[in-house]
């Protein structure tokens, strides 16, 4: 389709700008570490001083006082803003979704959204292998690609899709670890349940994160037994419920720039912290009838117990005190007593809201997101309006329709962020109707980036996802400016490489086994003998009408230099493959684009 000359320019060309802006950086050296991946946004001197919240042992942590949360706002759309709402809010808008858009607004769209229905992976996998117990020894992680391509391309629920696997990166569970990696239909269910709660509460998700067996599995706190003269409780998942999950490493103001003491940042937790909290989470172990030892070892199974939620064993769970950020879990209380209070506390604390809320903003809107942007956000976790703290609604809702996500695109290195490769699949899949006769959708070996895309959904190397919030690309305009750009970490010469051979052949010919997913072109072949026009549907679908004039007119003069031969009574086929390069050109030339590649 594409002239090997011409790819290898747009490989070269590509190459320079992201080794400009600091690409190239080895994912796996942070990723394998227990490196700081809290955000650092700029820092402020806070009024006081304070080492830990407000609080004396006993008492939990109240919530901030209230805060006026962003006014309700209803945004209308043209087409191209339109496209570049849907762009952030779902996998990708197409031609039907942009245009009822723009003839309708924010409210009516988000409502619809929250009301649409889940379907659920895990009743995949479970009708994929009917015979009893059979999904839970059967199912292998294809099954669940299956299932998210199937959901994440033709699901009519787009908003629960996108943050569901936003939040699939920030409460990471990865079959890379050796005891997920068998537990397909488990791994299935934890999806599930980052998109039942996505449009809940923040504390119930929390709840839903703490107690699935597969996290259980992933930061080893199933099974975790009190402490004893020879044993101490594992504290993986104390520290990270903590570092990664809700507070961060340092505190917070409520714009989510760092509290300074001496100049230096103020930790949110110390390490005796998460020897309290690791108290917390003994005792839990896999659901079932009883709170037998076989059943707390795994001996003795329950047949779904690779999804319901852990249940805790009160043989196994610490009756000493527990002291954490300021609080104190009496010996006696028990174990759902108290993991309630160290959630409460969390979830009450002043760094959950702009923490969260940055994190989310980074997933979905901007790398750098200001931090009157980050305290709208906040403000929205901490009151939804109603009072209510942690809604995840008026959060979403928040993150979308902020006057910074509104705002026209701007140019600066502050703006937008680096679409990430799965993102970019789904967009073209979702732009063009790519779909598998069979329903199948069988797109499995993603994470080679040289062969794929160097990613695959729950497929992360470590519990610090794909890229670290945090990451800054080394000797780069971005590390100059003090600036993150996360997706980075994963951008190389090999991935950048991979992504042009891999997108070349899919708009060419499919993806997924056999090629079974194809995209449906004939509304793009209907204008290739218009080349602007043509040019127009593509910048509109995949570009948010942001072309710039210099690429627009660099790819019109690619896609022209393609001739159609004039129609004959016998050269209808030559014609047709004629229009169908022009497609695949322009359609390949845009997505291989940095303005592409940069979501503004």
């Amino acid at each position: 389709m594409i002239d090997p000359t011409l790819r290898r320019l747009l490989a070269i060309t590509l190459l320079s700008l992201l080794a400009a802006c600091g690409g190239g950086g080895d994912s796996k050296t942070g990723a394998t570490q227990n490196p700081d991946i809290s955000v650092v946004p700029p820092a402020t001197t806070a009024p006081g001083d304070p080492a830990t919240p407000g609080t004396k042992p006993g008492d939990t942590i109240p919530p901030p006082p209230l805060t006026t949360p962003p006014a309700n706002q209803t945004a209308t759309f043209t087409r191209a803003e339109a496209s570049r709402f849907l762009g952030r809010a779902t996998f990708g808008p197409d031609m039907a979704a942009i245009d009822a858009l723009a003839a309708s607004d924010s409210d009516a769209w988000f409502r619809a959204q929250f009301s649409k229905p889940q379907t659920l992976h895990r009743k995949y996998i479970d009708a994929k292998y009917p015979v009893a117990g059979a999904a839970a020894t059967k199912a292998v992680p294809n099954d669940f690609y299956e299932s998210f391509w199937q959901q994440a391309v033709r699901g009519d629920d787009q908003l629960r899709q996108r943050v569901a696997f936003a939040l699939s990166e920030i409460f990471v569970v990865s079959t890379q670890n050796e005891s997920v990696w068998t537990q397909t239909r488990g791994v299935a269910s934890y999806y599930d349940m980052l998109g039942q709660h996505a449009f809940g509460n923040f504390r119930t998700l929390l709840q839903g994160v703490a107690t699935h067996p597969m996290m259980g599995l992933y930061l080893s706190h199933l099974r975790n037994q009190k402490e004893s003269a020879t044993r101490t409780p594992d504290e993986n998942f104390a520290r990270e419920v903590m570092q990664l999950f809700t507070i961060g490493l340092y505190q917070l103001n409520a714009d989510g720039s760092l509290k300074l003491s001496g100049g230096k940042p103020i930790d949110t937790y110390t390490r005796d912290d998460v020897g309290g909290l690791a108290k917390v989470f003994t005792g839990w172990s896999w659901a079932g009838p009883d709170q037998g030892a076989n059943r707390f070892f795994g001996s003795v199974a329950d047949p779904d117990r690779d999804w319901k939620p852990m249940q805790n064993y009160a043989a196994y769970h610490s009756t000493s005190e527990k002291r954490f950020l300021g609080v104190s879990a009496a010996g006696a209380a028990g174990g759902e007593a108290d993991m309630a209070l160290a959630l409460d506390t969390l979830f009450n604390h002043p760094n959950a809201g702009p923490f969260f809320g940055r994190q989310l903003i980074q997933r979905l809107v901007t790398s750098n997101p200001s931090p009157a942007y980050v305290g709208r956000v906040a403000a929205a976790f901490a009151n939804n309006g109603s009072g209510v703290r942690g809604d995840m609604q008026a959060v979403i809702r928040a993150v979308l329709l902020d006057p910074d996500a509104l705002a026209p695109a701007g140019s600066s290195l502050r703006t937008g962020k680096l679409r990430e490769p799965l993102v970019r699949l789904g967009n073209w899949m979702r732009a063009f109707h790519a779909k598998d006769a069979a329903l199948q959708y069988r797109i499995y070996y993603l994470s080679d980036p040289l062969s794929g895309l160097g990613q695959n959904p729950m497929n992360a190397p470590s519990v610090f996802n794909y890229f670290r919030p945090s990451y800054v690309p080394p000797n780069s305009a971005l590390a100059t400016a003090g600036l993150v750009a996360p997706e980075m970490q994963i951008t190389s010469e090999p991935s950048v490489t991979g992504y042009l051979n891999f997108m070349q052949d899919a708009i060419r010919g499919g993806v997924a086994e056999n090629s079974a997913v194809q995209a449906d072109y004939s509304a793009e072949v209907a204008l290739a003998d218009q080349p602007a026009a043509l040019l127009d549907r593509v910048n509109l679908l995949l570009m948010s009408g942001n072309m710039s004039s210099r690429l627009r007119g660099k790819i019109l003069a690619a896609v022209t230099s393609i001739a159609i031969p004039p129609a004959s009574g016998s050269n209808a086929a030559q014609v047709t493959t004629a229009k169908t390069y022009r497609v695949h050109l322009a359609i390949f030339l845009a997505m291989a684009s940095p303005e592409y590649l940069v979501q503004k």
